[in-house]
């Protein structure tokens, strides 16, 4: 969700993110239970997402102390907790923060309560921590056959309906299908509210599947999850990535058991789910990422669409975010050529290595010395085969012994 917002505050400021308020059955941080504070890990991820300065927002939200009198203890912490106290209420002081911290839009805990994630396996197993549960999938072999939070009737926060019912889009992921996206949803009410909203429903697919959590799920598997717990309703269009990915990094998640998940278009329709294919990735660090620049761009696109099916193309909000999607589009071209040179580099590079191994293969030892090496090897050769034919002779004679001493009983007899 964060590499969504990320890329949406370029074109408005009208965002507001709702994230989960879970330790997903983590144990509490040092700081955590010296403060008696709600997890907040989310919440502090998403004011960093909407920062004009993430890498500084970063730091300083997750900055533990190391003076002796404060050790442990976590900034982004503190500062909420001295909200809280100014604003009577955790819900008011993250409102309130993104006024503070200048923040691009605004950020909304889906509920009050502490949640904990659980999942239900096939065989009727119960998991009741987050990280366990892609363990106990893999040591059982048995598929996640729901999620469900704890408690169940836990009400949303103040402002969460109201925000989802104002919505011009609805974004839904990417993130881990059981473990991140479902259960912001579980939260009484809002699915409801969201089947009731007039917005563009958008789910943004994960590229990759999740060992542990969604082996061998297809693009209409991850979207059959979503109907089976919440019905269907709660999503309109589905976002998909179509771009060429590089074998090379596409391995690496291989060895760890993920896969490109499968685009069964014609499942997918089948839902009653539109389904939006475009090049949505990109490669960051050696690892496969959904790029927020051009997710950001299609959900504008559809949003602008909307309002032309309105007939609200002289909207100034409108005319707004076609303004800067204008200006997005030459920066994209430019990083799209950007990628494609990266991707051929990283393609000859890949040819270059496999050259080398070739020419390795062909050293001057071997070059040299061809004739002698292929002697060799056609005199192992021969022996092997005169060593299969000692062998079939040997049987044959045994059978033939076989059969002489039967023959012989038989005249004694």
């Amino acid at each position: 969700m964060n590499m969504v917002i990320s890329g949406l505050k370029k074109y408005t400021n009208n965002i507001t993110a709702i994230v989960t308020m879970s330790d997903y059955g983590e144990a509490p941080t040092k700081s955590r239970e010296a403060l008696e504070m709600l997890p907040l890990n989310d919440i502090k991820g998403s004011i960093v997402a909407l920062s004009d300065r993430e890498d500084l927002m970063n730091k300083l939200m997750n900055l533990n102390f190391k003076d002796y009198r404060l050790k442990d203890l976590n900034f982004g912490d503190i500062y909420l907790l001295a909200m809280s106290e100014l604003y009577d209420n955790l819900s008011g002081a993250i409102q309130k923060s993104t006024e503070v911290l200048n923040i691009t839009g605004s950020v909304l805990p889906v509920t009050l309560d502490e949640i904990t994630i659980c999942a239900e396996l096939a065989d009727g197993t119960t998991v009741e921590k987050r990280s366990q549960i892609p363990e106990m999938v893999t040591k059982k072999v048995e598929a996640i056959n729901r999620v469900y939070i704890s408690p169940s009737n836990c009400k949303p926060a103040p402002g969460v309906l109201e925000a989802i019912n104002e919505a011009e889009a609805i974004v839904i992921g990417p993130g881990s299908l059981y473990t991140n996206v479902l259960p912001n949803l579980l939260v009484k009410n809002v699915a409801k509210a969201i089947k009731e909203s007039k917005a563009i429903k958008l789910y943004v697919s994960n590229i990759m599947t999740e060992p542990g959590q969604t082996d061998n799920y297809t693009l209409s598997d991850h979207i059959k999850a979503i109907h089976s717990h919440l019905g269907k309703g709660v999503i309109d269009c589905c976002l998909a990535d179509t771009s060429d990915l590089i074998p090379e990094y596409v391995r690496k998640y291989n060895q760890e058991g993920a896969e490109v998940v499968e685009l069964d278009t014609s499942k997918v329709t089948s839902q009653g789910v539109k389904l939006i294919k475009r090049d949505i990735s990109k490669i960051h660090s050696g690892f496969i990422r959904h790029d927020s620049n051009k997710v950001a761009k299609i959900i504008m696109e559809l949003i602008c669409n909307e309002l032309k099916f309105k007939d609200m193309q002289n909207d100034t909000e409108y005319l707004l975010i076609e303004s800067v999607l204008k200006s997005q589009k030459k920066y994209l071209t430019k990083q799209t050529k950007n990628n494609n040179k990266q991707k051929n580099i990283v393609k000859k590079a890949t040819k270059k290595v496999k050259g080398k191994e070739k020419e390795k293969r062909r050293s001057k030892f071997a070059t040299k010395y061809k004739d002698r090496v292929q002697s060799i090897q056609n005199t192992d050769a021969q022996i092997k085969e005169n060593r299969r034919i000692a062998e079939e002779i040997a049987k044959m004679e045994t059978k033939l012994d076989k059969k002489n001493k039967v023959k012989s009983k038989a005249k004694n007899k």
